[in-house]
């Protein structure tokens, strides 16, 4: 559950104190690691705060449940072992065999490949929508249609899809709208503030921060939503541990700070990017020229640290740009202190490939850190030739 405590306080002071009470045995200022798989009873059913089994609850983990739900605003935050079995978990909470989900255009290929290989299997219909445009959502929608999924900023596209108009309509058809707040983190964007019903985060990338950790996180807006979601994490249980839960409470804490030097970096990368002759266009919601700037301007405190860029030459040249990157660190994932590089179409969207959401050959995907900005302009620079 939320902290009520701490809803008037700036997000930088809840990042930092909210579900992080002192430990009551020791005065510890850090919630301890509770690596712990069961709990003394005083009797039969005497529970001590609740707890009796670390899959239905561990204080280390509840530490972080409230944490979450206090930066993102919501009523009830829950914590997975992955973004994906939160994804898993949160659809097999909303939705029925027969039921119709509407997803974007440009999504994570995980989220993808949970919809077309995985939840489809259980007779749960889905159809693609650009989520950036209205009509598109609209068109998309059916009798049957329970959700409607959005990333802002996409991934890896950077769309940005405005949250309060698509709020409206999946009301009006009677529709839960969930947002894939990863690529924002809740200090750039608060998207239950916007209208959404539940929000997603991958706590592997921003939340965590330091490429250490694998998480996932579900808040809503709703407590009822809230208990039926904490019934299937418990029921399903690929919940997060005690461990990971600290190491992502830690994370958290200089969140603020990241998200700040991320942006400002992203920022003069982009501006080399922008005027360098071997890119072709440079995605990036900051841009004014970018589709979605006045929207991401509304709702977005800042226009984060992602960055993609097409070059010139085709696929092959995209790949020789990312193997050629030093200080850009080749890899999967995102959100890290340090920077990364990766080339979508044969990495992170491989399971796309062939469908309504391939992305271009010839994309580049950067996810910039937090390192001297001038090393990074100079890394990108070599590495284009």
């Amino acid at each position: 559950m939320s902290d009520d405590s701490h809803e008037h306080q700036s997000f930088e002071t809840r990042a930092i104190h909210a579900g992080n009470t002192a430990d009551p045995l020791t005065g510890a200022v850090v919630p301890p690691i509770y690596q712990v798989s069961t709990y003394k009873q005083d009797g039969v059913g005497g529970l001590r705060g609740g707890y009796e089994y670390s899959r239905s609850a561990n204080p280390t983990r509840t530490a972080l449940e409230e944490n979450l739900a206090a930066l993102e605003g919501g009523r009830r935050g829950l914590a997975f072992a992955s973004g994906l079995a939160a994804e898993d978990c949160l659809l097999r909470t909303l939705l029925s065999p027969g039921d119709h989900v509407v997803i974007p255009n440009d999504a994570y290929g995980g989220t993808f490949r949970l919809f077309a290989k995985v939840v489809s299997r259980w007779g749960v219909e889905w159809s693609v929508a650009d989520t950036s445009d209205p009509a598109s959502v609209r068109a998309a929608l059916t009798p049957k249609t329970k959700a409607i999924w959005v990333e802002t900023p996409s991934n890896p596209l950077l769309g940005i899809t405005d949250i309060a108009v698509v709020a409206d309509i999946a009301r009006s058809a009677g529709a839960r709208l969930v947002v894939d707040n990863t690529f924002a983190s809740p200090y750039l964007q608060q998207p239950l503030a916007l209208g959404a019903d539940v929000v997603v985060h991958s706590l592997t990338k921003y939340m965590g921060g330091h490429s250490d950790v694998v998480g996932g996180a579900l808040v809503t807006a709703d407590a009822a939503l809230g208990e039926e979601l904490a019934y299937h994490q418990n029921a399903m249980g690929a919940v997060a541990g005690p461990f990971d839960s600290w190491i992502v409470l830690r994370g958290i804490k200089t969140l603020a700070v990241r998200m700040d030097r991320h942006a400002e970096n992203a920022a003069k990368v982009v501006e080399l990017l922008t005027r360098h002759p071997k890119v072709t266009q440079v995605l990036y919601p900051g841009l004014p020229e970018h589709p979605g700037h006045e929207v991401a301007a509304k709702q977005m405190r800042n226009f984060g640290g992602m960055v993609s860029f097409r070059v010139a030459g085709g696929e092959e040249a995209a790949v020789e740009v990312c193997n050629r990157a030093k200080l850009f660190t080749l890899g999967e994932s995102l959100g890290g202190v340090e920077s990364l590089i990766e080339h979508p179409g044969r990495m992170t969207h491989a399971s796309v490939v062939g469908s309504a959401l391939e992305v271009p050959a010839d994309l580049v995907r950067l996810s910039v850190g937090i390192e001297n900005a001038d090393d990074l302009v100079a890394d990108l620079a070599q590495a284009l030739g």
